[in-house]
């Protein structure tokens, strides 16, 4: 079965052709991104009306590189996938009505993909050998969300933690463009930050496990709150951190001093992804023996996932991450969360409409 399968939520276009084989491997034969990061990173943020004229103008192109890459035509299509919600309502309407034209016009089946499911997908591309099995947990950690939900079958999710307010991703982003790193901001903050960690530590390998040992650790004028909701709930409020970012770089501003920026970086990196081990730390406690999923663009943080790797491990558990060219939003992963939706009946039709909000509870 060769899926064709589109992605429109956000600030990138994506296209992707994935094959499933008779082993149940579900193979990559093209994933066509076309990213918008430098027309935003102009503004410091996504600009919706900018991201739908770009998805307007880039997927009809990404389309035929898609079948060119995995030479096929529209006739070797078996079923075309597309990301229906959540996101950006004009960004979806441009992938949605494009899908359902190609759809109707080659009488291709189509199924309509939730996003954050379309990420924990990433997880089963590849080997199905060293794919994760349901029951699972699975965390979403990107620019608009930081969820908890248990996986009971490959289109059956619940949310069971979420966060209050900010997403981590954005905490990132916004703390990011006041501390001088360019839109979007996960990977020059995990860069900035492994060098306060060692920094920190004096090590250059181990400096994760050493870094709350250190004095820039103890120094209190660099205290920031933890997001973890201090209850017995897997909820996240990740407000509070970057509030306190804020006020502590203002402090910083007013008395005319220099910020020790890897050390900021450091600091405001531990307390993010500490909440989450927390959290999850919990969510394995809570259900005991299922494995974990990480997925979403946050995902790629290396911290973060040094730190579940070891939350998992105490828990014997197994952590199934995506490499990190996958972690983004992408087409791939929304073809492999398309075929579970066939599979499971989940057909649409013509009247397909995207939705801005979260179909998950």
């Amino acid at each position: 079965m060769n899926i064709l399968a589109f992605e429109s939520s956000c600030d990138e276009t994506s296209a992707a052709i994935v094959e499933r084989l008779d082993d149940g491997e579900l193979r990559i034969k093209s994933n066509i991104i076309a990213s918008q990061i430098e027309t935003h990173r102009l503004y410091g943020g996504v600009v919706p009306e900018i991201a739908s004229r770009a998805h307007a103008e880039a997927i009809s192109r990404i389309t035929y590189e898609a079948l060119s890459e995995a030479d096929l035509s529209l006739s070797d299509v078996d079923l075309i996938a597309v990301t229906a919600n959540p996101g950006l309502i004009g960004a979806l309407l441009v992938g949605v009505n494009f899908a359902k034209g190609i759809a109707a016009a080659n009488n291709i089946p189509l199924v309509a993909v939730d996003h954050i499911k379309g990420h924990a997908a990433a997880a089963l591309l590849g080997d199905k050998d060293s794919a994760p099995k349901p029951p699972y947990l699975a965390l979403t950690v990107s620019g608009g969300h930081t969820a908890i939900y248990l996986v009971e079958d490959y289109t059956d999710f619940k949310i069971i933690g979420t966060t209050r307010d900010d997403a981590i991703g954005e905490a990132f982003d916004k703390i990011g463009r006041i501390i001088g790193i360019p839109y979007p901001a996960g990977k020059g903050f995990d860069e900035l930050s492994k060098k306060g960690f060692i920094l920190a530590t004096g090590d250059k390998e181990a400096f994760y496990s050493k870094y709350k040992k250190s004095a820039a650790y103890k120094d209190r004028e660099m205290t920031l709150p933890s997001p973890a909701i201090a209850d017995d709930s897997l909820d996240f409020s990740f407000s509070g951190l970057k509030t306190a970012a804020i006020n502590l770089l203002h402090r910083f501003e007013q008395s005319g001093r220099e910020l020790p920026r890897e050390l900021f970086a450091a600091r405001y990196t531990f307390e993010a992804v500490e909440a989450v081990a927390k959290k999850i730390s919990l969510a394995l406690a809570l259900h005991p023996g299922l494995d974990l999923v990480l997925s979403g663009g946050v995902a790629a943080n290396s911290h973060l996932r040094y730190r579940l790797n070891e939350v998992c491990r105490k828990a014997g558990v197994s952590l199934f991450m995506p490499p990190i060219s996958l972690c983004g939003d992408n087409a791939a992963m929304i073809a492999a969360q398309g075929y579970y939706e066939y599979m499971k009946g989940n057909l649409a039709d013509s009247t397909l409409n995207a939705s801005a909000l979260d179909s998950i509870v």
